[in-house]
């Protein structure tokens, strides 16, 4: 009997003033979850950031105002062209109070519509215009180290297309939407030799 008391005796209560450090290491003040590597809670962690190779280029912002019944509503319209440098392309607008969110929806639209287009060692195959309205672009294939001779707009929907050699030369309005329209228009017109002989079911030497 004498034994089992004194087993008794030297027993003693886990609190949280006695918890071992192996036990409590690794645990906030409160028992909470643990932390995370960096010593954040869970609910700090930062956002991930969505990784795209896209660029784009804000070609005009430009301040509009609708006339309404109670007076005049003042807004801002955006025109972004979206591009991966590799053949893919696509312009957009869009409107807002803030000039931030109105680029932001410009933006959206235009990755919704990225087109693909054909382009030989980073030029056109042919020669092409591009029309939209009153605007026509004439673009021409340059060779190796001419780089890209366009205008502002023009040259936004170009370079994020991946051509780096072309000559153009605008005739008509110069409006930026207009032209970027245009370009895009006449960038999609363009065929290389391997697309003709596929719709008439040809070979390229045939052609």
């Amino acid at each position: 009997m004498e034994n089992i008391e004194e087993v008794k005796i030297q027993d003693t209560v886990v609190t949280a003033e006695n918890l071992p450090e192996t036990a409590s290491k690794g645990r906030n003040n409160k028992g909470g979850k643990p932390f995370n590597k960096d010593g954040k809670k869970p609910s700090q962690r930062a956002p991930r950031r969505e990784e795209s190779d896209m660029d784009k280029k804000v070609v005009s912002v430009r301040r509009v105002t609708k006339v309404v019944k109670g007076g005049r509503t003042l807004r801002f319209s955006a025109l972004v062209v979206v591009g991966d440098k590799k053949g893919k392309v696509g312009i957009g607008m869009g409107k807002a109070k803030e000039v931030s969110l109105a680029i932001e929806k410009a933006t959206t639209v235009a990755k919704k519509n990225m087109q693909p287009i054909s382009m030989v060692n980073g030029t056109i195959p042919h020669e092409i215009t591009g029309k939209f309205s009153t605007t026509n672009i004439l673009m021409l294939p340059a060779k190796e180290g001419t780089g890209v001779i366009a205008g502002g707009a023009a040259r936004s929907v170009l370079e994020l297309a991946g051509i780096t050699n072309i000559v153009t030369k605008i005739h008509g309005s110069t409006n930026k939407i207009n032209c970027v329209q245009a370009t895009l228009n006449g960038l999609l017109s363009v065929r290389t030799k391997e697309e003709v002989a596929r719709r008439r079911g040809k070979s390229v030497d045939e052609i």
